[in-house]
């Protein structure tokens, strides 16, 4: 077997046999601890409990993965991450260990993609940035706040929560952003991007007026600055003169793909020499020193110095610098993301506690910062039984989703009607709408995290003519609600938005869920709201936008394969505004349910209908306008009235309880019951567990029909 120096490894090869999926049995990844004679023992890596052993001195791990024909690989052994526990653990590494721990946390990052098959390219973009922060500043007593969850992995390993890791997103697990209730080191949760600034102001006023001197760092990405909190922050800190540092973490990505030919903020020896220049405290007071004479001067000097002091920096800064100059922000970079020693040095300077006001510091990054196994892992990637990555399946195992068909029905428009367009605004874009950008570039609109503007700029382009569909995930278009209630709605202007995600999102828990949509669109007094049970009805509500013009209308659809499979996509055909329908015909309960849980309302149906219930499944698919002759229909036939939807108190079961309450149905016989989500937020789980937790899952809404019939018992058989 060999000494503990030997640096041995081993692997359980489990073998795939051409593109076939073979069942293995699961091996347990495990750690090795070896002893002086060579005697080794095992325990486990990731077990079911939450802590495991951190004891050193091990050689190496065993791990297994699959592989396909000879090709195999081995979880590289992490000697220097293995020694680091908290942050305080870096203070006492040299520069060299350092590079070795960003090394060894690349490592561990792209395993976790295997193991988890979550994204991880942010956090590899950021490793040398994270460890610098953490090595420089001192964490939780000051406070570091990071604006994207996909960026913060790094930072959670490095903070005690590497041995639960591959809990990532999964229930009862790790969140995928920073949260306050996770961890001390965490002072400010991530949503979606644009408010580590806000925040991180407000944390630096509070310890200025209680007297303390924490620093206060806030982490952005350039992602992140296409939204107009980013910049209402900054100008706020300029004003307000605070000591905080932001870091920008630029990735180079844009929204043009014509400016990714354009020339490339330079990163080389000058731009380093520079960044060091203008970090230090000399320098800085040196500037401040300057700017005093010129004042007491007087005779416009000041105002002249100011203009040669902005002329030069611009100079030497990238492109764009300026702006953060005139914001308030004294800006510093450009900074190599991925030169330790760089980063160090800035760092230190501008965390002194004497700095004068907020400072940015300019930090590009690459996102492909792979290991040398990485191309392994894309391998591994495509033959993971439950990888999410659809494009490596084979053609006859890839499940068409919602956002496949609606893009199919938006194209079929768009060559139908030459005044349709989209706009798209949120983080990241979904796949199949790169199929519209390629065939009309022209009539796609991508805006990033500019929620706000794309609603407005949306409105604008009807207003000019055109006919636009707004894409927006439902958590993103909270941001946006101001603009369409007084650019849109009051307005009644015809924008048609495409409300994502909406409903649960599983592992991307409550910063993503789509919960508020149905309600607080519904409330408002032009809008019309719907939304598709299937993906046909998907293909026919995009016709039925299409071709309302006097008023705004919205529809939803939730993350998920289509119901039906190997169909293709139907011609759209208008639905009457209004009119719903009914699904299946019963006596003793009617399910009225609305969007994507009309399918449990069936599945309900289905169960109840072996226990000799005859139950009704309508579709509204209208919340506003409500089919009033439907719900009047089913409260006149029936005792018993369900709602069911995946939103909120306050939305469709709230717009039927109005009615039948004013029409007088409630004062008779009529018993009506409502299922909606729960008043809190789902933490992050897999879908099935998310709408277990949340009571709509067929089985819920079965039980819920069997207790308002007096069968209780039967009630709970069902659920447990």
């Amino acid at each position: 077997m060999g000494t503990a120096s030997a640096q041995c490894q081993f692997a359980i090869i489990a073998h795939i046999h051409g593109n076939s999926r073979v069942s293995q049995p699961k091996v347990n990844f495990s750690r090795f601890n070896f002893s002086s004679s060579g005697e080794f023992s095992r325990e486990n890596l990731y077990p079911n409990s939450a802590s495991p052993s951190t004891s050193k001195g091990y050689a190496g791990r065993i791990n297994s993965v699959p592989d396909a024909d000879d090709f195999f690989w081995e979880k590289v052994p992490t000697p220097v991450l293995d020694m680091v526990e908290n942050p305080i653990h870096l203070k006492n590494l040299s520069s060299k260990e350092l590079k070795q721990l960003a090394d060894d946390i690349r490592s561990e990052l792209s395993f976790l993609r295997y193991k988890t098959l979550k994204p991880i390219k942010g956090s590899l973009a950021v490793v040398e940035l994270t460890i610098a922060i953490h090595y420089v500043f001192h964490a939780p007593m000051d406070k570091i706040l990071w604006d994207a969850g996909e960026q913060t992995y790094a930072h959670k390993i490095l903070t005690g929560r590497r041995s639960l890791m591959h809990t990532l997103r999964q229930k009862n697990g790790l969140s995928g952003s920073t949260s306050r209730f996770e961890s001390e080191y965490d002072p400010f949760g991530a949503g979606h991007g644009c408010n580590s600034i806000s925040a991180g102001l407000g944390m630096a006023v509070a310890r200025d007026i209680k007297g303390k001197r924490d620093r206060v760092v806030a982490v952005i990405s350039n992602w992140t600055t296409m939204n107009g909190q980013v910049y209402e922050a900054m100008s706020n800190a300029g004003y307000l003169d605070t000591n905080m540092v932001v870091i920008l973490n630029d990735s180079r990505h844009t929204l043009h793909p014509k400016l990714e030919e354009s020339l490339k903020t330079p990163i080389n020896a000058l731009s380093s020499t520079l960044s060091k220049l203008q970090s230090s405290k000399a320098f800085r007071k040196f500037r401040e020193v300057a700017k005093g004479v010129t004042k007491r001067i007087g005779g416009g000097m000041h105002e002249w110095a100011a203009k040669v002091d902005e002329f030069v920096r611009g100079m030497i800064g990238p492109l764009g610098s300026t702006l953060f100059e005139e914001l308030g922000l004294y800006y510093i970079g450009p900074v190599d993301g991925h030169n330790i020693d760089d980063l160090l040095c800035v760092l230190n300077e501008v965390s002194s506690l004497d700095s004068m006001g907020p400072v940015l510091v300019h930090v590009i990054t690459k996102e492909d910062q792979e290991v040398e196994n990485s191309q392994k892992l894309e391998m591994l990637h495509e033959f993971d039984e439950g990888s999410s990555n659809t494009d490596s399946l084979p053609c006859s195992t890839y499940r068409q989703t919602y956002s496949d068909w609606f893009v199919d029905a938006m194209i079929s428009e768009a060559e139908k009607d030459k005044d349709i367009v989209i706009v798209h605004a949120g983080m990241g874009m979904e796949p199949p709408l790169k199929k519209f950008q390629e065939k009309f570039p022209d009539k796609f609109f991508d805006v990033g995290m500019a929620e706000q503007h794309a609603v407005t700029f949306s409105a604008g382009l009807s207003c000019g003519g055109l006919k636009p569909f707004c894409i927006i995930p439902s958590a993103f278009l909270q941001r946006a609600y101001d603009q369409v209630v007084h650019d849109v709605d009051r307005q009644r202007v015809p924008v048609r938005f495409v409300i994502t995600s909406a409903g649960l999102v599983g592992s991307d828990g409550p910063t993503n869920c789509g919960a508020f949509d149905i309600t607080f669109l519904s409330c408002l007094p032009n809008m019309i709201v719907m939304a598709p049970a299937d993906e046909d009805d998907l293909v026919h509500m995009v016709a039925t936008a299409a071709h309302i013009d006097d008023r705004p209308v919205c529809f939803r659809y939730p993350r998920g394969a289509i119901v039906q499979m190997n169909k293709s996509v139907c011609r759209g055909i208008p639905i009457e505004i209004g009119k719903g329908r009914v699904l299946k015909e019963g006596k003793d309960v009617a399910l009225f349910g609305y969007g994507a849980m009309v399918q449990n309302c069936l599945n309900a149906q289905s169960l109840l209908s072996k226990l000799g219930i005859e139950v009704t499944v309508a579709d509204a698919r209208f919340c506003k306008p409500l089919d009033i002759k439907l719900v009047r229909q089913l409260c006149e036939t029936h005792e018993f009235l369900i709602t069911i939807e995946e939103g909120s108190v306050g939305g469709f079961g709230s717009h039927v309880a109005q009615l039948i309450s004013l029409d007088g149905k409630l004062d008779g016989r009529t018993k009506w019951r409502p299922i909606v989500l729960p008043d809190n937020y789902i933490e992050h789980a897999s879908p099935k567990e998310q709408l277990a937790l949340a009571g709509l899952t067929g089985h819920h809404i079965a039980a819920t029909a069997l207790s308002l019939l007096g069968r209780t018992r039967e009630a709970l058989l069902l659920l447990y």
